[in-house]
C-alpha cells in the first residue's frame, strides 16, 4: 500500500469524512483510471515480464460509494473495500483496490500510487509475497539513528556517481550493518518488508517518473520525508526499497527479472557491484552529521519511553476486551507504537472476522498477530459493544467472558449450558453473553 505525498506514509485505513463531499465522483474516477491504464501499457511488462494492468475499484467507505474501471461483479464487495489500498479478491479477479479520500491531487504522486497499486496485484503472481516480522527495534533510540544515517547515505549515494557513489553506498552498508548487529534477527524481518512494500513503492516510482533524473530527485525527496514520519516500523521500506532499487538499476540492469522472495535486495546490490561496508563507521558518520542526529534522537527516546508507560498501563495492567485476530485488517501507520515483547498499539484500525468486526482508534495488536487488545472499561448494547474510541460488533454464536487477569475480559465462541438427560443430551439448553457487568454475574443475551 502506498505512502502519501506527507510524511506520513502508508495510509491504508481511512476514518472517512461523512457527507456528499466523501462519494466517489464518476467523472473523476474516470480520468484516473485512464491515468493508470496509460502508465501500465507505457511500461509494458518491461519490469516484471508482466503487464500491471488489471481491474481497478475506487471505494469510499462512509458513502459505500464506488467507481471500477470494468463492470463489476455480482460477488459481495470485500469488506475492506474503501479501508485500503490493496489488492482484493473479488468474484473470481484480483483487484487493485484505492481509497476515494486518499487519492493524491498531485498528478506524479497519484501515478506513483497507483503504479505501486497496481504491482501489489500482480505481486502474488511473482511469488514476490512473504509472510511479515516484527519490526519494532525501528522505533528504539539505536534502530531509528542507524536507519536515518543508512537513508542519508542512499540519498547521497543517489545524487553523486563513481567513488562518490560507491563511498556512500558503502556508507549506508556499514550503518545497516551496525543495526543489524545490535538487533539480532532483524536482517531477516526488514528483508521481508522490503520484498512486500519496498518493491511495489520502486515500481510506482520508476513507473510515475519516465526519466531517470526525476525518479532520482522524487526517491531522494522520498528519503527526506521519511525520517519525519511518527514511526518507522513498517514505514521504513518505501523510500529504502526505492532507493536501492534506483541503485540495482545501474549495478544489475535485469535484477527485477530475477529477485527471488528470498533474496534481500540490498544484498542483491551488494554482490553485483561487489561492494563491502565502510570498516570505520564512526568516521562514516561524521560525513552525515551523526552527532546532531543523536542529540535529538535521545531527546525523542525520553518522550517514547513515556508513551510506552502509558500505552502499557492501557492496553497491559488495566482493563482489557481481547479479541482474535481477524482477516483483512486496514489501518494507518502514523503514530503506530511497539510495546517491546507484548505487541503493536496502532491508532487507527479495522477488521472483521468470525466474531464480527472492530473499529477502533487505538488497539495492540500482538506480536504473533493472532489477538487484538481493546481498552476498557465498556459498555454492552445488544451484540454491540463499545469503549475508549472503539465499537465492536459481535456476531451470532459468540460472547464476552472473564479473561485470566481480573479486569480482562475475552470474546470466545458461545458454549451452551443446562442440564444433561439420560442420553447426554441438553434438556435445557442456554446461551451466554457476557457483557462488562459490575459483578461477577453473567448477562444473558
Amino acid at each position: 500500500m502506498l505512502r502519501l505525498k506527507t510524511s506520513a506514509f502508508l495510509c491504508c485505513f481511512l476514518f472517512a469524512a461523512t457527507g456528499a463531499a466523501a462519494q466517489v465522483g464518476q467523472e473523476k474516477a474516470a480520468e484516473y483510471f485512464k491515468e493508470a491504464d496509460a502508465l501500465c501499457k507505457a511500461e509494458g511488462g518491461r519490469l516484471w515480464g508482466i503487464s500491471l494492468c488489471g481491474p481497478i475499484v475506487i471505494a469510499d467507505a462512509t458513502t459505500g460509494t464506488i467507481a471500477t474501471s470494468r463492470p463489476a461483479p455480482t460477488a459481495s464487495r470485500p469488506r475492506a473495500l474503501g479501508f485500503a489500498n490493496a489488492a482484493m479478491m473479488w468474484g473470481d479477479t484480483r483487484w487493485t483496490t484505492v481509497v476515494w479520500q486518499l487519492i493524491p491531487q498531485d498528478r506524479a504522486t497519484r501515478a506513483r500510487l497507483f503504479g505501486h497499486e497496481l504491482f501489489h496485484r500482480v505481486q502474488f503472481d511473482l511469488q514476490l509475497m512473504v509472510n511479515e516480522g516484527d519490526n519494532s527495534h525501528l522505533d528504539t533510540l539505536d534502530g531509528r539513528y542507524w536507519l536515518q544515517l543508512e537513508w542519508r547515505a542512499l540519498a547521497a549515494a543517489l545524487t553523486m556517481t563513481g567513488d562518490a557513489r560507491t563511498e556512500a553506498i558503502r556508507d549506508a552498508l556499514a550503518f545497516r550493518h551496525s543495526r543489524h548487529a545490535a538487533f539480532p534477527g532483524s536482517a531477516d524481518q526488514e528483508r521481508r518488508l522490503l520484498i512486500n512494500e519496498g518493491l511495489a513503492q520502486y515500481t510506482g516510482t520508476v513507473v510515475a517518473f519516465s526519466t531517470r533524473a526525476d525518479a532520482t530527485a522524487d526517491v531522494t525527496q522520498q528519503l527526506a520525508e521519511a525520517a519525519a514520519a511518527a514511526t518507522f516500523v513498517r514505514t521504513f521500506p518505501y523510500s529504502t526499497g526505492a532507493a536501492y532499487g534506483l541503485l540495482l538499476d545501474e549495478t544489475s540492469p535485469g535484477w527485477t527479472r530475477r529477485i527471488t522472495s528470498a533474496d534481500d535486495p540490498v544484498d542483491v546490490l551488494t554482490e553485483a557491484a561487489s561492494l563491502t561496508a565502510t570498516p570505520d563507521v564512526a568516521e562514516a558518520g561524521a560525513r552525515y552529521d551523526a552527532a546532531a542526529l543523536r542529540a535529538s534522537e535521545v531527546a525523542r527516546d525520553v518522550e517514547r519511553q513515556a508513551r510506552l508507560d502509558e500505552l502499557t498501563r492501557r492496553f497491559v495492567d488495566g482493563p482489557v476486551l481481547i479479541l482474535p485476530a481477524g482477516r483483512n485488517a486496514a489501518f494507518i501507520t502514523t503514530g503506530l507504537t511497539p510495546i517491546p515483547g507484548v505487541g503493536t498499539v496502532y491508532q487507527q484500525y479495522r477488521v472483521s472476522g468470525d466474531w464480527g468486526s472492530v473499529e477502533t482508534t487505538g488497539v495492540l495488536v500482538s506480536t504473533d498477530r493472532t489477538q487484538l487488545t481493546l481498552s476498557g472499561p465498556f459498555k454492552t448494547d445488544g451484540s454491540t459493544l463499545t469503549g475508549d474510541g472503539w465499537t465492536v460488533s459481535v456476531a451470532k454464536g459468540w460472547q464476552v467472558k472473564p479473561g485470566e487477569r481480573p479486569g480482562s475480559f475475552i470474546l470466545a465462541r458461545v458454549q451452551e449450558v443446562g442440564v444433561r438427560g439420560d442420553s447426554g443430551a441438553l434438556t435445557n439448553p442456554r446461551l451466554l453473553f457476557v457483557g462488562c457487568p459490575t459483578s461477577e454475574e453473567r448477562v444473558p443475551y
